[in-house]
């Protein structure tokens, strides 16, 4: 099973590494190079609507999984205890109602837009 590391910066580094989940607790923003290794960084923002980061002041794991859908490759996987653990491919409609699923609860948390 494939690993990473992780380092808590402040700021994010412009070259990021392979291997490296970069956490900035300040800025709620933690990102990696995707781990199919297509060289895309993933930034996955920490709010109560996105993903959760737990340190356990050994290990790092971030929930929920990653999927990657913005990009070729549409890797998917979980970071748990810094292992990775690659999850299957979603279809083009589980995509769709994922996006549809995050909206609606971004919606709920925050409240509707005024206009």
């Amino acid at each position: 099973m494939k690993e990473v590391t992780y380092k808590f910066v402040e700021f994010i580094p412009d070259k990021i590494e392979e291997g490296i989940l970069y956490i900035s607790i300040e800025y709620c923003t933690a990102i990696h190079k995707c781990i199919c290794g297509c060289g895309n960084e993933v930034v996955t923002p920490l709010t109560p609507t996105d993903w959760e980061l737990i340190f356990d002041g050994k290990t790092v794991s971030l929930s929920p999984s990653i999927g990657n859908w913005s990009f070729d490759c549409k890797s998917h996987y979980f970071i748990s205890r810094n292992k990775i653990r690659h999850a299957r491919r979603w279809r083009d409609w589980e995509i769709e109602e994922g996006r549809k699923e995050d909206s609606e609860n971004k919606e709920k948390y925050f409240g509707k837009k005024k206009k």
